[in-house]
This record gives C-alpha cells, sequence and structure tokens, in this order.
C-alpha cells in the first residue's frame, strides 16, 4: 500500500478533500489507483492507496520527456 499524507492544519480547501475523498471512496476501477481506507491522525489525513510501482505518472512524464500526443495516450489509457 501507498499512504499519502494531507496535513489539515490551515488547509483552506478542506471541504474539497473530503469530497475528493468520497469520490475516491465510491468508484474502484481496475485502470486506476484505489482508495483502500482512511484515518485521521493529529491534524492529518491518512489515506491508504493502492501502490504503484511504476510510481505517478507526473514522475514519469517529467522523467522521460514524452511528446504532448505520448502524454495524451498515457492520460487516456
Amino acid at each position: 500500500v501507498a499512504i499519502k499524507k494531507i496535513n489539515l492544519h490551515g488547509l483552506r480547501t478542506k471541504e474539497l478533500t473530503v469530497n475528493e475523498l468520497m469520490v475516491m471512496r465510491k468508484n474502484r476501477n481496475p485502470n486506476l489507483v484505489n482508495h483502500l481506507d482512511s484515518y485521521l491522525v493529529d491534524e492529518e489525513l491518512w489515506l491508504v492507496m493502492e501502490y504503484m510501482d511504476g510510481g505517478t505518472l507526473c514522475d514519469i512524464i517529467n522523467e522521460t520527456h514524452m511528446s504532448e500526443e505520448e502524454i495524451a495516450a498515457v492520460s487516456r489509457e
């Protein structure tokens, strides 16, 4: 698993974060990283998600110097 920690202290978009969490909890897709569980730890929201061995899409795009068309194809898939 991977744990994404979101510091809620001073976060202006708490409502958006909660909405995003609710959408992630409802939607499961074999082509997307799925939300498994969430915890409130002190001032942090911990999101437990499936682990992606290859890293984030942003990391791949930044490290491989893909063209816009290639980025669009990977994002679409």
